[in-house]
């Protein structure tokens, strides 16, 4: 089960508890590729959106969210905190495009694209302070369990749905349920609001709403196809079309390359920061396999592979060791997925192989080898391969 943090302020906060829903968006840009393989949108801008389309498909129904109210002094919110915890209620969020009838957008003062339907779980008045969720070190014996996927968000700018690790979960659930002295609010069917002045969650005995905004299906498949037959970067739509479509026999090739046998995982994240640089793993899932947690780290290429690749890979997973692992000990399988190389008797392909094996050798006893798939286009529709090498 992944953990989804939402990023809100005191207005749209208010509307996503009445409503009971998430959302995120981008200005007010029109999205015209979904389900379709054309677009007027610059490619810089399209990218951005897919990407959010990409966050967007990450969900899967019980998730956890938990809101992050933003620090807005005009508003008199001095610090950031931490609400939750509600979960999703179906899988996937779904579009309400920015055309004029996007559903709550007065009442949001904002256009939020991407939409989840939640539910209360275990629902605290109390929201954790940033500084005691990212700051405040004191119960920590290593820097390693701090919660740096909140700690790169900040870094890196502002992403509106951004996954937390397994661990990080953990932690910020509990110093929520401690912050509320472990007292969860009693909602038994009645309305959830947010108190601004108060800067608490409450229940009101007003009449609970119904969402009823439109539910467009996120399809990028058509415009992924678009860009690959005209020999266009595509990478923001494999990794798009990926979160989506794994573990949901959508793609039997896609479940049966990358999960095998245990198409089940307990989590899913993407883009999934490894440094304070820019480096950001592609996809990655957590499984049990036989009782023994599996970490799979995923390198995406909308091109064929090269020798520069295992090199990236290996960043991953020294991060990994470093970072994840001693928070909750797992076997790592590092993969690749590449396209296609119809040639496999050239010179390239021998050196890129060798790097494959060189990888493999310096990681014996860290990783499993890396697992190499290549991917084309057939019937409209991805196949994946295991490559041998």
């Amino acid at each position: 089960m992944t953990t989804h943090v939402f990023i809100v302020d005191s207005k749209t906060f208010k509307m996503h508890l009445e409503y009971l829903f998430a959302g995120t968006g981008a200005q007010d840009i029109q999205i015209d590729f979904n389900a379709t393989s054309n677009t007027s949108l610059h490619y810089a801008i399209e990218n951005m959106l897919v990407g959010m389309t990409a966050d967007a498909s990450r969900i899967r129904q019980g998730d956890n969210i938990i809101f992050y109210l933003q620090m807005k002094s005009a508003e008199k919110i001095f610090e950031g905190k931490f609400f939750g915890i509600f979960k999703a209620k179906n899988d996937w969020s779904f579009l309400d495009n920015n055309d004029g009838n996007q559903y709550l957008k007065n009442e949001l003062g904002k256009s939020l694209t991407f939409r989840t339907l939640i539910e209360p779980v275990k629902v605290y008045a109390e929201g954790v302070t940033e500084w005691e969720a990212l700051d405040e070190i004191k119960n920590m014996t290593s820097p390693n369990q701090m919660l740096w996927s909140l700690i790169y968000r900040k870094l890196k700018g502002n992403r509106g749905n951004t996954m937390i690790t397994v661990y990080e979960s953990e932690r910020l659930c509990q110093l929520i349920r401690d912050k509320n002295g472990r007292q969860e609010l009693n909602i038994d069917n009645k309305k959830i609001s947010f108190d601004k002045d108060e800067q608490k969650i409450i229940l009101t005995n007003d009449i609970v709403n119904t969402y009823t905004g439109r539910m467009e299906v996120i399809d990028i498949l058509p415009r992924l196809i678009a860009k690959y037959n005209t020999n266009k970067a595509f990478e923001t739509h494999l990794q798009s079309y990926i979160i989506k479509n794994i573990g949901k026999v959508t793609n039997e090739s896609l479940d049966e390359c990358v999960l095998g046998q245990t198409r089940n995982f307990e989590w899913l994240g993407n883009e999934v920061s490894c440094g304070v640089g820019m480096q950001r793993i592609d996809v990655m899932l957590s499984s049990v396999v036989n009782d023994q947690r599996v970490l799979i780290p995923i390198e995406l290429k909308a091109v064929e592979a090269d020798v520069i690749n295992a090199k990236q890979i290996q960043r991953y997973i020294d991060w990994i060791e470093q970072y994840y692992t001693p928070n909750r000990q797992s076997d790592i399988k590092p993969v690749l997925i590449s396209k296609k190389i119809e040639n496999k008797r050239t010179e390239k392909y021998q050196r890129i192989i060798a790097t494959f094996n060189d990888f493999n050798t310096r990681n014996s006893r860290r990783c499993e080898n890396l697992k190499y798939i290549e991917y084309h286009l057939e019937n409209n529709d991805l196949i994946f391969e295991i490559i041998e090498y």
